[in-house]
This record gives C-alpha cells, structure tokens and sequence, in this order.
C-alpha cells in the first residue's frame, strides 16, 4: 500500500500505522522532495509535476497488487497517479482510499493561500486546517524548514483544477471527519462519479486530522478493506 502524505509534511506521518496493519501487506509510505531526508531538494509546486516524478520511481513494484492512500493533498496525489496509470495503461491499484479531499476536479470555496506573506499565510493554514504546531511557530528555524515545502504543496493543491474525466474501473473507498468542514459530505459523496467500481465512504468522528486521533479505527477499515486483495496476493504468490 502506497500511501501519500498531506501537505508540508514528510512520509514519516505513516511511521506508526505498519504496527496495526496486517504482516502480510507492505506499507510504503512516499516522500516527496522538500522534506525530510530530501529536504535539500526544492519542493515541486505542481500536481501533474509530481506525479511526473511519482510514476517512474514506483512503476518498479506494481508488479504485485497494490492498493493507494492519500489523506488531504495526498488523496489528490492518489488519484492523480492512479489516473496516470490508467492513461497509460498501466497496472491499476486493487483499491484507491482518498481521505480528507474533494476529487480534483471539483473547486474549491476557500480563497488560494499560497502566494500570502509568511504571517498570513501560515494563520491562514492554522484557521483553515490547524497544521502549525504553536511550539513550532515559536522557533524561527523550524518556521523556515517548514514553509518552503508546504507553500510548495498548497499552491500544487490550488492551481490544480483538471477537467471532469471518465471515471476509474478501480474500487474506491472515502475517509472524512464527521467535523470536518473543509470537506463536508457533500464532497466525499462527489467521489462517486470517479468510478464504476465499488465505492464506499466511512466516516470517522473528528476534524480535518480525525486519522491521528483514531489511528486504530482507521488502520482496522484499511485492513479489512484490503483483505481481499491481500488475500489474492497471497494466492498469487504460491501460483
């Protein structure tokens, strides 16, 4: 399971969900230049740029089933690399999971962000999404680590409005908060136009962030959700 982080944040978000997800399944949480171990790398401010970037770098193992997760941008991220794969006709995944997101192709109400000062823009994402930890914002350095990939990342997520597009074959299920008001119901049920396939939403109770408070719930859908395809694997395997 390849599984995309949200934005200004590096793959170790994921660190602790292998410990609840069954043996059997791989998590490969993907880290995006600006961050972390590649935070030397200028962060790229574009979606289809980084799914660019995304395809030859994981073509490598979709030689197996696989299922993709993203949570905010990531879920944008996700579907974005699942709908490049289909372009191309590659392998696609045995189920999608978007969490926290509308489709791409659906506007958004809040004004874009990207381009306001430093100040403004990171109380913005602290009214919007609550993303800045205080004691983070107390510490000059750390600020200016963190800006650079995440105003790379929101202005990626604002200037990204691809045209509606047939949907995906592929399964879909929909993660949200119950109080999450960036994305409301009305934006996890807009995923059921993105395929023919099965399609599901679970909502858990929370915010935007409801996945780190209920990490436990949320491991234990993803499990049951992927054991189908686990189980194919399996059987795959000992073909």
């Amino acid at each position: 399971m390849f599984c995309f982080p949200y934005a200004g944040v590096g793959g170790s978000v994921y660190r602790l969900w292998p410990a609840g997800l069954p043996l059997e399944l791989e998590m490969c949480a993907v880290q995006l230049p600006g961050r972390e171990n590649r935070l030397r790398e200028t962060a790229v401010d574009s979606i289809p740029a980084i799914v660019d970037l995304l395809l030859p770098a994981l073509s490598p193992y979709l030689d197996r089933p696989f299922a993709v997760f993203g949570h905010s941008m990531g879920a944008v991220l996700a579907a974005e690399f699942v709908r490049a794969l289909a372009a191309s006709s590659g392998p696609l995944p045995g189920h999608l999971i978007v969490s926290g997101r509308r489709p791409p192709s659906m506007p958004g109400l809040e004004s874009p962000l990207h381009d306001l000062p430093d100040a403004e823009f990171v109380a913005e994402i602290n009214r919007r999404y609550g993303g800045v930890p205080a004691g983070v914002m107390e510490h000059a350095d750390l600020v200016a680590l963190l800006l650079p990939s995440l105003r790379a990342d929101m202005k990626a997520i604002e200037t990204h409005l691809p045209p509606p597009r047939p949907p995906l074959s592929c399964p879909i299920s929909v993660f949200g908060g119950t109080r999450d008001r960036l994305t409301p119901r009305g934006h996890l049920d807009a995923w059921r136009a993105e395929t023919v396939g099965m399609f599901r939403i679970r909502e858990f109770t929370g915010d935007h962030f409801y996945l780190n408070a209920h990490r436990d719930d949320v491991l234990a859908d993803l499990s049951a959700t992927l054991a189908p395809m686990i189980a194919a694997g399996l059987t795959e395997a000992k073909a």
